[in-house]
């Protein structure tokens, strides 16, 4: 079904649990027909992904919150209303400051949403999830990471 029309209100569409934080797929790259993949992510403090690259472009454009972007060697701070563009395979990750919000866009979109699907696990509610007593598995995170173009790393 390529080249839809998507009109998704509030708590609509795929929604998964990573990384203590709730990612919402707005709109999935086969909506799109690849083009694109927009994502809504609420992220708690401490609970940003570890290190990574992309092999397309990300926009961040920040809703609630404030993150704080570490790009290549430069480290960034950004709250509501700030945006970020990021070429493909630049190395970056961020750290939420308290409780973030931000939306993500994805170009081209590949599958993308397909590794959060893989990742993750599927919200049953649109909120964050309970606290886990087990660390993420960021080593399984690179291995499906690898299969999706996406070069993840170690946090260090």
């Amino acid at each position: 079904m390529a080249h839809e029309i998507v009109a998704r209100k509030a708590a609509e569409g795929d929604a998964f649990w990573l990384l203590g934080g709730l990612y919402e797929v707005k709109v999935a790259s086969a909506e799109t027909d690849g083009a694109m993949v927009v994502m809504q992510m609420t992220v708690p403090e401490g609970m940003g992904p570890p290190p990574h690259t992309h092999p397309g472009a990300e926009t961040v454009y920040v809703l609630d919150g404030t993150c704080r972007f570490r790009i290549g060697e430069d480290t960034v701070e950004g709250g509501p209303g700030s945006v970020f563009h990021l070429p493909a395979g630049v190395l970056e990750t961020f750290e939420p400051v308290g409780t973030a919000r931000v939306l993500s866009v994805y170009t081209p979109g590949g599958d993308i949403d397909r590794f959060f699907a893989e990742v993750g696990e599927r919200a049953p509610v649109r909120a964050l999830p309970p606290p886990s007593e087990e660390p993420p598995d960021v080593g399984r995170m690179i291995a499906v990471g690898a299969r999706y173009g996406i070069d993840m790393r170690l946090p260090g």
